[in-house]
């Protein structure tokens, strides 16, 4: 047999057929080992897919939690405003509102006036004392009962001047 295969070997076409099988066979040793390299790449793709699928899927199925708890939470403010606005509109219509808001306005009105104007302030606040000390006497002592037994005599008797002269000249 190795009389046989001698001249076998001494031929170039048995040389380029050896070689180009060498060459086929690392070849398909080569392809078979990317497509087996592709198909556990593939697979491992496959599964950081799948996992990141779940993970959207979660991260979805929170924030749709999160925003139906938001949406819930603000119809409810909504709702609570609209409660406000008509309680405070209700309020504002009670008697004594407008009164309470008109002494607002005038308190702020003589604020800027005491700021402003040179002569007021002095004059405003020389009637302001002497406006309250006449209250704080109405409310206390002779005066006070007085005013409950005869409303019409103890509330400006003394309050002005002009009250003052008015009485006089019904004296003489």
């Amino acid at each position: 047999m190795l009389d046989y295969l001698q001249p076998a070997l001494q031929s170039p076409f048995v040389w380029g057929l050896a070689l180009g099988l060498l060459i086929a066979g690392f070849l398909w040793k080569s392809g078979f080992t990317a497509r087996r390299h592709a198909v556990a790449e593939m697979r491992r793709v496959q599964g950081d897919l799948r996992d990141l699928q779940g993970h959207l899927n979660t991260q979805l199925k929170i924030n749709a939690s999160g925003n139906e708890v938001l949406q819930t939470e603000l119809e409810a403010l909504r709702r609570q405003n609209e409660n406000l606005r008509v309680n405070i509109s209700a309020l504002q219509q009670k008697p004594g509102r407008a009164e309470q808001r008109l002494l607002q306005i005038h308190e702020t009105a003589i604020r800027t006036l005491r700021e402003q104007a040179p002569g007021f302030a002095a004059a405003w606040e020389k009637a302001f004392r002497q406006a309250e000390s006449e209250l704080e006497t109405a409310d206390s002592g002779l005066k006070k009962l007085i005013r409950r037994v005869i409303p019409g005599l103890g509330n400006s008797a003394s309050a002005s001047p002009l009250s003052s002269i008015v009485v006089n000249q019904e004296q003489d």
